[in-house]
């Protein structure tokens, strides 16, 4: 008998805390990593969707703000943010008054990004959002927590990029 047939109910819908299914389900550490990366990232993203923002421009800012100036090349590096999309978010960026492009003296053919003033301001604000959606996201765990779940996810991503890179 299908699901849509007088009398029956429909299926239930996948709960996302990683607690239904069959047991063996239940306790893989992969799924379970998976589940909560779902979770985080839908709420950074409604959070910086908000915002007005995107998690490319916060990663492009805080790029900026730590290392000055970079050449596109050096900031799709840093970031991790492919060339071809790192052009329409600097683009973006340019048209919001937070960073500026301008060809480098040393070698015309790359251009500098620069972050503005109004830029630093954004950041600032991003910054602290970011700081709060993470708290919320990481709610259920104290300080010393945090920082051991930080650093194994730090190995697990250093392994892969050394086995990927």
């Amino acid at each position: 008998m299908s699901s849509s047939e007088p009398g029956t109910a429909p299926p239930a819908a996948p709960r996302m805390d990683g607690r239904t299914g069959p047991a063996r389900l239940q306790g893989l550490p992969t799924r379970l990593l998976s589940l909560a990366a779902t979770h985080s990232d839908r709420l950074v993203n409604e959070g910086l969707a908000a915002a007005d923002a995107r998690k490319w421009h916060y990663a492009v800012l805080a790029t900026l703000e730590e290392s000055g100036p970079a050449s596109q090349a050096e900031l799709s590096r840093r970031t991790g943010i492919y060339r071809s999309d790192l052009v329409s978010v600097i683009n973006e960026l340019t048209d919001r008054g937070l960073v500026e492009r301008a060809p480098d003296p040393a070698d015309r053919r790359r251009n500098v990004i620069t972050m503005t003033e109004r830029g630093r301001a954004r950041f600032a604000r991003l910054d602290t959002l970011i700081t709060e959606l993470e708290d919320e996201v990481l709610a259920p765990l104290g300080p010393a927590e945090r920082d051991q779940l930080a650093r194994l996810l730090t190995r697990l991503v250093d392994h892969h990029a050394r086995r990927d890179g």
